[in-house]
């Protein structure tokens, strides 16, 4: 049993990020890629069972918005140039697996950061949210920086652990192990419906 706090599913939200197939292209191997969506498959539902709110981010650009990245954006000057990741390109879409469902909350962002260039910490507050379960890909980037931007915006956090992914298995480990515990209470995937039933 995990030693984290309790899950009060009518102030919680599980974040999945980024879950785009252009995005879950950086996943190594098929085999990985189908069981991290299986777990979040199982996640979504065990949060929609116990009444707590699903919110999807997901990275997508307009023209306005590729041109608005000056090329000092290390991370994506190179996406503004190739005009990639549009947000109406199939490829930046939720992944089919993960559809979104009526009552989900469904943002879309031009920056690492689940909250910084989007209206989702305005959302979650409207709806009384004050706990965090963030999964999605990568762990290095959309993950980190929306556990960061959360902790310091107060957000109670727990990253789910085996429901993040990211392209080097070195980095994945030093952030899981060494970084996010710091911010966040690391869960994995097995632990989220006890904790969401707990009292």
């Amino acid at each position: 049993m995990s030693t984290a706090p309790a899950l009060d599913p009518a102030r919680t939200a599980l974040l999945v990020v980024d879950c785009q197939p252009a995005v879950l292209a950086v996943v190594p191997g098929g085999e990985d890629r189908n069981a991290l969506l299986g777990r979040l498959e199982g996640a979504v539902a065990d949060v929609r069972a116990h009444g707590g709110t699903v919110a999807y981010v997901r990275t997508g650009f307009t023209d306005a918005d590729w041109d608005a990245i000056p090329d000092s954006n290390k991370s994506f000057a190179p996406l503004a140039r190739h005009r990639a990741m549009h947000h109406r390109d199939p490829a930046a879409a939720v992944h089919e697996r993960l559809a979104p469902r009526d009552g989900d909350i469904v943002v879309r962002k031009v920056r690492h950061g689940g909250l910084s260039t989007t209206d989702l910490d305005r959302q979650l507050r409207e709806r009384g949210i004050t706990t965090l379960v963030v999964s999605g890909v990568s762990t290095s980037g959309a993950v980190l920086s929306t556990v960061i931007d959360a902790a310091d915006r107060d957000y109670r956090l727990y990253v789910l652990s085996d429901g993040v992914a990211d392209p080097d298995a070195a980095v994945q480990d030093v952030l899981l192990h060494h970084v996010l515990p710091a911010r966040a209470h690391l869960i994995d995937s097995a632990e989220l419906p006890a904790l969401l039933r707990a009292d």
